[in-house]
């Protein structure tokens, strides 16, 4: 991949009325939803990127659907415009989108109102690549064959220095919301216990203290579906456990999700501590060192690092690229 993948992006200059929501950022993105804005900085910045469309393997078409959103002339009401009007003048400038219907073609979205951004342009709905972080079968137009899952990462400034497993004197955690029935049944089942740390909304402290002092953390659907709380538990080394049925993990064309987390179903969630403490010591430690391991797959960085969110992000398109090849 490194040698010979290639990509084009539809060129836009920085005088363009949209170059805030075409052109990657000058600095470095923060919140919950920047997976998206960091993989446009990397590719801009990458020997992935080539002039020549003739030599491409993909089409990038590098609009931001956050930057559309939080944009006063677009917003939620006109973002399905924008998107259609974008998809129909590249499609009249240039080839390329022609020759697929926008197979080869694809664009990064990690805030959730990516799910009916194509609602105007049913042939990228159904046909061009979505890298998005809300990747559950029940999103109408996620296709997990063809999309891909981009994990949803807070880039943290700070490494939380030494992860050593035998401090890690708490069973579970979880802190957050209750606006999901499986979270109002972990709340209900373990609210009050000894073991499952279950701390209803935010703490008044770093979340991050609590992670490191637990084996495994929690990761509970709420209102939506993504994985800020997966990568913040692999960041302080504490093991994740999956509670979210029917949901693409990241880079799951890669990795053995088996080999580093712990994925419960819903119904289980009034046993899960007798799961939880059933695992063996030997198995927890192996699971742990992997967290380890994987780390470096869940971590943005500028320049892009080898390995990293952006690699992988990468080999998943590198993955898909041979099926549409024209």
């Amino acid at each position: 991949m490194n040698k010979s993948f290639k990509i084009f992006v539809y060129p836009h200059k920085p005088d363009d009325p949209f170059a805030n929501v075409l052109l990657p950022e000058d600095y470095n993105p923060e919140g919950p939803y920047t997976s998206e804005l960091y993989f446009k900085k990397a590719l801009f910045n990458s020997h992935f990127i080539t002039k020549d469309p003739n030599e491409a393997h993909l089409f990038y078409m590098p609009f931001s659907i956050l930057h559309l959103r939080h944009d006063p002339r677009i917003g939620p009401e006109k973002l399905q415009d924008f998107v259609k009007d974008y998809i129909f003048n590249i499609s009249h400038k240039y080839p390329f989108w022609n020759r697929t219907g926008g197979a080869d073609h694809f664009y990064t979205a990690c805030h959730s109102i990516s799910e009916i951004a194509m609602d105007k342009t049913f042939e990228a709905k159904e046909n061009s690549i979505q890298l998005v972080c809300t990747s559950t079968y029940f999103v109408t137009g996620y296709f997990p064959h063809k999309d891909v899952s981009l994990p949803q990462i807070w880039v943290k400034k700070h490494d939380p220095g030494t992860l050593v497993s035998s401090k890690r004197n708490r069973l579970a955690f979880f802190a957050g919301r209750v606006n999901s029935p499986v979270r109002a049944a972990l709340f209900k089942h373990w609210v009050n216990d000894t073991e499952i740390f279950a701390h209803f909304g935010g703490l008044e402290t770093n979340d991050g203290e609590e992670q490191l002092r637990s084996k495994f953390c929690l990761h509970v659907k709420g209102f939506e579906i993504n994985t800020a709380r997966v990568t913040d538990a692999l960041h302080y080394g504490c093991v994740p456990v999956i509670l979210a049925n029917h949901h693409d993990l990241p880079f799951t064309d890669i990795l053995n999700w088996k080999s580093f987390s712990v994925v419960v179903h819903y119904m289980d969630v009034p046993v899960l501590r007798k799961i939880l403490q059933g695992i063996s010591f030997e198995e927890l430690s192996w699971l742990q060192s992997n967290v380890m391991k994987v780390r470096k797959h869940f971590e943005w960085n500028v320049p892009a690092v080898d390995y990293d969110a952006f690699y992988m992000t990468m080999y998943e398109l590198w993955l898909r690229k041979s099926s549409v090849r024209v």
